[in-house]
């Protein structure tokens, strides 16, 4: 089973894919979709879908697992992350592949038992965990992570 895990964002969007076989969790690859700065907003939302739709074809994983909204102090940053998990949600939809959601706190408290972990206590599980010579940066790392739940939830999400 390979998973594209998500960390939604308008400036950086981390992705991280993980497979699973038997009980062993695989690093695939990790990395960051930037979309051009200075770009209009329309077109910042644009290239995250491009480039997940390029992810997905390149790795062809089973399902998704992005990280679900919260609502931030500044209203307009929950909005426009809302077009970027849109964004998201329409290249998952367009490859026709099943899609989970995970609150940050779902996350923090799947990888380390606290639901209030640190950013670089998340960092530091994904490496330990995955094994992986060096600590990914914030949004791949929170990707993984985010995949790393979905491993550990998935059973419990196909009972439901």
């Amino acid at each position: 089973m390979r998973i594209l895990g998500i960390d939604p964002g308008t400036q950086i969007t981390g992705y991280g894919i993980l497979e699973k076989r038997n009980n062993h969790i695989i690093h695939i690859d990790n990395g960051g979709i930037f979309p051009p700065k200075k770009a209009p907003f329309y077109k910042k939302i644009s290239h995250i879908h491009e480039k997940i739709s390029e992810i997905i074809q390149k790795y062809a994983p089973d399902m998704v697992a992005l990280e679900d909204i919260f609502v931030a102090k500044n209203a307009m940053s929950s909005l426009k992350l809302g077009h970027a998990r849109g964004a998201i949600m329409v290249a998952t939809h367009q490859f026709q592949l099943p899609l989970y959601e995970y609150t940050p706190t779902q996350v923090k408290q799947a990888l380390t038992g606290y639901g209030r972990a640190t950013k670089e206590q998340i960092q530091k599980m994904v490496q330990a965990l995955l094994k992986l010579p060096e600590t990914a940066f914030t949004d791949a790392s929170d990707a993984l992570a985010i995949a790393i739940c979905h491993l550990h939830s998935y059973r419990m999400k196909k009972i439901q």
